[in-house]
């Protein structure tokens, strides 16, 4: 049977040049138009860590030397990103569906996120981006331009921006018209591009959603059947790394926040994806954790680790 299904791919599977990213996503396109060929309705999201950092690390060091006028503002940086890896997958897919002579187009939507400005993540930012100063350096720029700038791990300082939960994707609708048309559709990329909303406009803002939370909030929105969050291992494991490690067919999502409450999963890893899984599992739909390679047979139930209700 068809199902409408969210793709959620990491921004690291994909590359940590724009080279190696062209060369990957030719592999990337070969499950996702399984899928399709399958008849189901596709729609994709991905991260982009390793790439807004190299578009703000670029703009950054070329302001630094002067060889530009200003750096790239954060929001788009995210934009760029977008841009660029959304053509990326647009270009393998399309050309992957051509070769098996499947008539289906594909649409890459710079998509911006809606963010509360109240979330308690504007108190706390977290998430490092862009290059590494030394003391000095970073104190001027914090002076300057206002960053939060920390210590990371003995490498030295970078800007730290927050982390908050998205609570609309603006662009929702157009995804759903150009899914019901029959593209396929790349959207809400690296989290989408963090809005907040003031005095009745949409503003850019300097943080950095996360894409499965982003990629949760979407397959709510568009009424997804199936949010497929697409990782490194085949199933999400309890006791990881342990002699009693158990790989895991099947979670309620009580028993996924049981498992998040006693540290089963790491915070920079496995944790966003089970909580994601469980935000869409809670509206009713399924949710799925499996590696690139299987997710067809996760989607058909073979593989992969299920979050339900």
């Amino acid at each position: 049977m068809s199902k409408r299904i969210v793709i959620a791919l990491g921004g690291n599977a994909l590359g940590n040049t724009p080279y190696e990213q062209l060369k990957l996503v030719e592999e990337t396109a070969k499950p996702i138009v399984d899928l399709i060929e399958q008849g189901n309705q596709v729609i994709i999201a991905h991260g982009n860590g390793p790439q807004v950092g190299m578009i703000n690390l670029g703009m950054g060091t070329a302001a630094e030397a002067k060889a530009i006028k200003s750096d790239m503002p954060f929001p788009e940086c995210g934009a760029m990103s977008q841009g660029y890896i959304g053509y990326h997958l647009q270009n393998a897919i399309g050309n992957e569906l051509a070769a098996r002579g499947v008539e289906k187009d594909v649409a890459t939507i710079v998509t911006q996120v809606l963010v509360d400005e109240a979330d308690p993540a504007f108190q706390h930012p977290t998430k490092p981006i862009g290059a590494f100063y030394d003391k000095a350096t970073a104190e001027r720029i914090a002076a300057e331009k206002g960053y939060t700038m920390v210590e990371d791990a003995g490498r030295g300082y970078r800007q730290v921006v927050p982390s908050p939960k998205p609570v609309d994707v603006i662009e929702k609708h157009m995804v759903n018209a150009l899914v019901d048309q029959g593209f396929v559709v790349i959207t809400v990329g690296g989290g989408g591009i963090p809005v907040i909303r003031k005095d009745g406009k949409l503003i850019g803002t300097p943080a950095v959603i996360d894409k499965d939370f982003a990629s949760a909030k979407l397959a709510e929105l568009v009424h997804a059947d199936a949010l497929v969050i697409l990782t490194a291992v085949d199933r999400v494991c309890i006791n990881w790394g342990k002699p009693d490690q158990k790989a895991l067919d099947e979670m309620s999502v009580e028993e996924a926040e049981k498992y998040c409450g006693e540290g089963h999963f790491a915070p920079g890893s496995m944790l966003p994806k089970v909580k994601a899984a469980i935000s869409f599992a809670k509206t009713g739909g399924e949710a799925i954790i499996a590696s690139l390679e299987n997710a067809g047979k996760a989607v058909r139930g073979e593989s992969g680790t299920v979050v339900h209700k």
